[in-house]
């Protein structure tokens, strides 16, 4: 039966294999901190770059110009978004 979440828990429990948390440990004795500093630091920095690749887009100077272009002189609605927008509840 699984367990029910408690709010304000602040523990994260993982099972990992001896020689990871050897390599782990080292690491973190080598920039001179814990074992739960290293693994805490380093996996903020992945999320952080997660999320900026999941949130921002990079364009071109070329795409940048287009997107530009095309909101300051968008093209005629075609057959598509006509019908489309009939579609729409009043």
């Amino acid at each position: 039966m699984p367990r029910a979440a408690i709010e304000h828990n602040s523990r994260i429990a993982m099972r990992i294999r001896p020689d990871d948390k050897i390599k782990l440990m080292r690491a973190g004795a080598l920039e001179q901190t814990d074992l739960t500093e290293f693994i805490l630091r380093n996996a903020l920095l992945a999320a952080d770059a997660v999320i900026e690749k999941a949130e921002h887009i990079t364009l071109s100077e070329r795409d940048s110009l287009r997107v530009l272009e095309l909101l300051e002189n968008p093209p005629p609605p075609n057959e598509r978004l006509i019908a489309a927008a009939r579609a729409l509840p009043d």
